[in-house]
């Protein structure tokens, strides 16, 4: 009897826990492009091309290796358009006695993976993913011992778990476990900022462009000059490439933004990890080796090190931890429409314009232009938190919900009231100042507080304050900043307070149609 082996889009490993001990003559892997998952937003046009190049090449590779793969193209005239429409084909198809797949990344597809067994009377058997390093029985049991979940505890956990940057006595490489301290160094002029890998598209991509440009023309973003790599093969020599030519400047330079410099020292392999085409300790082994030859600094190796096996592990169990009702999560009461310069880049602040062209030509923005330029500003301008995650799922190659949607309404919104970050995220415009060249070229004057030609991040971070005083000014860490405010005349109080409501009156909220 014939077993279905669903794969799914971030599925695309050889090492996955459904194909281990079963025989290829007796099972048929099932993968499928389905609309429903191309437009439950609207996805970047990069994305989709991505994933679905990414998994016609992974497809031809299983047949490769022995493997009958029943692969199900977007554009076949008899696709249903659900995942649950073509496993009830396929089942039908293959008279299938039994389904047997690995756990789903996002909640969504886990309701409708519960439902299979009961809709299609045969058995279906849902395994633990293990390419994550913390399954989520084990982050789970690790939360409910303690009252915070505090992610620096949880990373040095991983640390130990996986032995990486560790001495043979079992302290941190160095003494310390975090060196973020000296991660935070503004640009210098005259750096040599090295690119990303770039691949030339092949025949499969090619046609997945032309796709896509056909099917899903009026999406965010462009197609133009795409080169991610879409094998795992390619995939390792983008991740050999970062080693040696990005990571020994990462650390230093990880926060820092530059106009027109749009991949600084980052790997951008994250698109890769997450769709399975690199595994995370794979990634992880390959910088602690680096540091281990004398090739790179401990700071760039720790740094890179604890995105990978603290953040990336930590956000994935919270998501699972807090879902569903995380997902509706309003703690700050945020109800503005997000504005329609998020889609088109129509706006005088440059540090906005850059991260949005970045976003837009290349499904792509780096962690600090993702949380303090556009997650701040939408925080500090009320914007309403489920907005702001559409549209960072919408339009970042490697954002899928159990990622996006912590470091989102978590991270960079304080929706959920501080279960994932213990004080929101805020920042005027000094704090971009410092990691940018972005404000000498733009069209406010960062040093200007209030009124005309003010930058704007200065007046919405000192309201955001005011509107949120009851709820912040307790918050140990958010003392200073209270002092601050304390400190200023009545007068200045109302002028940053007038000039922020002044400003946020120009904006024009986003037509609907962008997202979903």
């Amino acid at each position: 009897m014939t077993v279905i082996i669903p794969i799914l889009g971030d599925q695309l490993s050889h090492e996955l826990a459904s194909l281990r001990g079963v025989n290829p003559a007796d099972a048929v892997i099932l993968m499928m492009e389905v609309m429903e998952e191309a437009t439950y937003v609207r996805h970047h046009k990069r994305k989709i091309a991505l994933i679905f190049s990414a998994m016609r090449h992974f497809a031809e590779e299983l047949r490769e290796a022995g493997w009958s793969v029943d692969y199900i193209a977007i554009d076949d005239a008899e696709n249903s358009g659900s995942f649950t429409g073509e496993v009830r084909r396929a089942v039908a198809r293959h008279r299938a006695s039994a389904i047997r797949m690995v756990e789903s990344g996002e909640w969504r597809v886990k309701v409708m993976i519960d439902g299979w067994a009961a809709t299609f009377g045969i058995p279906v058997k849902v395994l633990t993913d293990d390419r994550f390093l913390c399954d989520i029985l084990e982050f789970q049991t690790w939360a409910q011992a303690r009252n915070d979940l505090v992610m620096e505890f949880f990373y040095r956990e991983m640390r130990r778990k996986t032995g990486l940057l560790m001495t043979d006595d079992g302290k941190p490489e160095g003494g310390q476990w975090n060196l973020d301290k000296e991660n935070r160094a503004p640009p210098k002029r005259g750096l040599n900022y090295p690119e990303p890998m770039h691949f030339t598209p092949d025949e499969i991509t090619l046609d997945v462009i032309a796709l896509v440009e056909d099917r899903f023309g009026a999406h965010f973003g462009i197609l133009d000059k795409f080169a991610l790599p879409v094998t795992a093969a390619q995939a390792r020599r983008a991740l050999g490439h970062f080693i040696r030519t990005a990571l020994p400047d990462f650390g230093t330079y990880q926060d820092a933004m530059v106009t027109g410099q749009d991949w600084l020292y980052h790997s951008w392999l994250s698109p890769a990890l997450n769709l399975g085409l690199l595994l995370p300790l794979e990634i992880a082994q390959a910088a602690a080796d680096a540091y281990a030859r004398g090739d790179v600094p401990l700071n760039a190796a720790e740094g890179f090190i604890r995105q990978i096996i603290g953040w990336r592990e930590y956000v994935r169990g919270y998501y699972w931890l807090e879902m569903p009702d995380v997902a509706d999560a309003n703690a700050l009461q945020a109800t503005r429409p997000l504005p329609e310069f998020y889609w088109t880049g129509k706006t005088d602040m440059l540090c906005l314009a850059e991260a949005i062209r970045n976003t837009h030509d290349h499904a792509y923005a780096h962690h600090i232009q993702r949380l303090m330029v556009l997650g701040n500003f939408a925080m500090l301008a009320g914007v309403r938190p489920q907005e702001v995650a559409d549209w960072f799922l919408v339009v970042y190659a490697d954002a899928f919900e159990w990622v996006e949607l912590p470091n989102v309404l978590g991270m960079s919104q304080h929706a959920d009231g501080g279960r994932l970050a213990t004080k929101p995220y805020a920042g005027g415009g000094a704090y971009i100042d410092r990691m940018s060249d972005h404000c000498g070229s733009c069209r406010y004057d960062v040093k200007k507080k209030t009124g005309y030609g003010a930058c704007p991040f200065n007046a919405l971070y000192w309201d955001f304050l005011a509107r949120h005083e009851q709820r912040f000014r307790r918050n140990r860490r958010m003392v200073n900043m209270y002092a601050n405010w304390d400190r200023m005349k009545p007068e200045v109080r109302d002028a940053y307070r007038n000039s922020a409501a002044e400003f946020l009156e120009t904006l024009e909220p986003a037509a609907a149609s962008w997202a979903k």
